[in-house]
């Protein structure tokens, strides 16, 4: 079944309140506003979680997603951009990201594992966008769809990659 990245039980909107100035800092509006790129990661989410339980084909879950209420007020590009490089760059994203989790990936749960590979690929992929903007979108999506310290993993596995590659010394 696929949910609608704007449908209040999968966007996490009923948790207004822990939405902080990273709302703003990534262009949405503060108290659970999104913007385009921010609907694209929640679609991007979605379908990597699938991709991830149900080792689905990426053109069935596009498909399915192009298919979603809401689909089409995200950023396709960014969306079909963060599905493919993360797809293609599993291996090297993996690679990022294994130093600094405490388990092997495979023990992470889908949810997290989809988060941190996105972050890890926009780190990676979108220099244009300011590290600290990455980081904040993940730690959002991990407040609303993760565990309930999922968005501290997160950050902290997401701080230490940006550090790892450099992006924190030459991106804002």
């Amino acid at each position: 079944m696929i949910v609608a990245a704007d449908d209040p039980s999968f966007s996490g909107e009923a948790d207004e309140g822990s939405r902080s100035g990273s709302a703003r800092a990534a262009g949405g509006r503060a108290g659970g506003g999104r913007n385009a790129r921010r609907r694209s990661r929640e679609f991007a989410l979605q379908g990597l979680y699938q991709w991830l339980v149900a080792q689905a084909d990426l053109g069935v879950i596009l498909a399915g997603l192009v298919e979603a209420p809401g689909y089409r007020k995200c950023d396709q590009a960014h969306l079909e951009g963060i599905l493919g490089g993360v797809v293609r760059g599993r291996e090297a994203l993996e690679a990022m990201l294994t130093p600094h989790v405490d388990r092997p990936l495979a023990q992470v749960s889908p949810i997290e594992r989809a988060i941190l590979l996105i972050g890890a690929h926009e780190l990676r992929a979108y220099p244009e966008i300011p590290y600290r903007v990455v980081i904040n979108e993940a730690i959002d999506l991990a407040k609303a769809y993760g565990g309930t310290d999922g968005f501290k993993f997160v950050n902290g596995v997401l701080d230490r990659v940006a550090a790892d590659c450099g992006v924190a010394q030459g991106r804002r």
